[in-house]
């Protein structure tokens, strides 16, 4: 690429018009010059090849993708990651930010996908090594997307609770029982507390397990257990399928009694999400297969928090991640990160929805996962912290409403724990609180 072709795919950003154009932020290493390799990521993205041979045109003007900023952070001897073949001479490690206009793909989640995570860049020339860190969208394109049609403040209502993190269990064990002992213990954790009793992600519409006989059993126990309580209680069903029964098993989970779904977002689609959305009657909950997969190398794939927008983008209510602790392999910052996607107010009229870190949860964890989120609005998401309580589900359940109660009074959860045996037990079990 010549300099004067370099130079169409850069652009002061106070020179652009800041409402037709996604804010892409990318760390990539380069051999080679990185002007150069910049203006390849934006090319290959967005117009490639920007004029037809022997036509005076120039499409750059208004379809390239613009490198807004651009940092050479360092030299390194080789790439973050060993290649085939080898890259030879210096790599520089650095970062850009680009404006890309969205006339290019309109608001279509496949065609904005296709252009910021697809061959143009992760193909372009001299560029081994990227990663997509994090996307930002103007007000114009928003506008397009219903986002969460319940959201925080809706799924508050729904479950009649304000003033306290929303209690999610996932029935354990996660693939293995019928649908009459799986029922049972849904019903005795919402007897002891729990918010929302959830299938596993790995729990679809299965012989053993139909999704129609559970929902109708499920739907049932949650009706008794709102009696017994007086508290509304939801059911989680999952309707993980091909695109074209998602319809179809929506109605039949809501028909037969759960009020809110749970999708497995970049394994069916978010396009297929959004399309479910305009005709959800309840919430929709996201869980996270695949994302790790693209996410967890430090240096190459894309951020997780670019799906997390992209998930809220899309309609869904709650967003499952990757929580805290050593099991996730997710950093601290990477979580609140994702957190923080959630909810940010910046994101047009689209609602916020609920973020829920999990993994290896329970009454021993709630409250260092509460301090380091700062705040009530997520859920909390334990299975074995519940399901496998020695004192049975509802004990279990009972045990994250004690802890949070400890924590509502500046008590030391370890102290509460002395007059609450299902507190007590739940430590005993799963370890000291932190």
């Amino acid at each position: 690429m010549q300099a004067a072709d370099i130079d169409g795919f850069f652009a002061d950003i106070r020179q652009l018009a800041a409402e037709d154009y996604l804010l892409l932020e990318y760390y990539f290493e380069c051999s080679g010059e990185p002007e150069q390799a910049a203006a390849h990521l934006c090319s290959e993205q967005s117009t490639a090849q920007w004029k037809r041979v022997d036509v005076d045109e120039d499409y750059r003007p208004r379809h390239a993708a613009k490198v807004v900023d651009l940092c050479v952070e360092s030299q390194l001897k080789t790439p973050s990651y060993a290649l085939d073949p080898p890259v030879g001479g210096p790599v520089h490690a650095c970062r850009a930010r680009i404006a890309h206009p969205h006339r290019n793909f309109g608001p279509r989640l496949p065609n904005l996908i296709s252009a910021v995570l697809g061959e143009g860049a992760y193909f372009a020339p001299g560029i081994p090594i990227v990663k997509l860190l994090d996307i930002a969208f103007p007000a114009s394109f928003l506008a397009h997307f219903q986002g969460p049609g319940f959201g925080v403040v809706g799924l508050r209502e729904l479950l009649q609770v304000q003033d306290r993190p929303l209690l999610f269990g996932v029935i354990k064990p996660n693939i293995g029982l019928h649908p009459e002992p799986f029922a049972e213990l849904a019903h005795e954790a919402w007897l002891g507390g729990l918010d929302i009793a959830k299938d596993d992600e790995m729990l679809a519409d299965v012989d053993w397990s139909p999704l129609a006989r559970r929902a109708e059993l499920l739907g049932a126990a949650r009706r008794r257990a709102e009696a017994a309580t007086g508290m509304p209680k939801m059911y989680l069903a999952n309707i993980t399928d091909e695109v074209d029964r998602l319809v179809e098993l929506h109605d039949q989970a809501v028909a037969r009694g759960a009020n809110a779904v749970m999708i497995n977002a970049l394994p069916v689609g978010l396009s297929a999400v959004r399309m479910l959305r305009r005709h959800a009657q309840v919430p929709l909950v996201a869980h996270f297969p695949f994302i790790a997969a693209c996410s967890r190398l430090p240096n190459y794939g894309v951020h997780s928090r670019v799906f997390t927008k992209l998930q809220r983008l899309a309609g869904f209510d709650v967003v499952i991640m990757p929580g805290f602790g050593d099991r996730m392999m997710t950093s601290e910052a990477e979580v609140l990160e994702n957190i923080s996607a959630c909810l940010d107010p910046g994101f047009g009229d689209i609602a916020p929805c609920l973020p829920v870190p999990g993994g290896s949860d329970s009454a021993a964890t709630l409250e260092a996962v509460y301090r380091k989120i700062g705040h009530v609005d997520f859920g909390f998401v334990p299975g074995r912290g519940v399901f496998s309580h020695p004192m049975g589900p509802r004990g279990g359940a009972a045990s994250l409403c004690q802890a949070w109660q400890a924590i509502q009074a500046g008590v030391p959860v370890a102290e509460h724990a002395r007059q609450c045996p299902e507190l007590r037990a739940a430590l005993a079990t799963f370890g000291k609180p932190g």
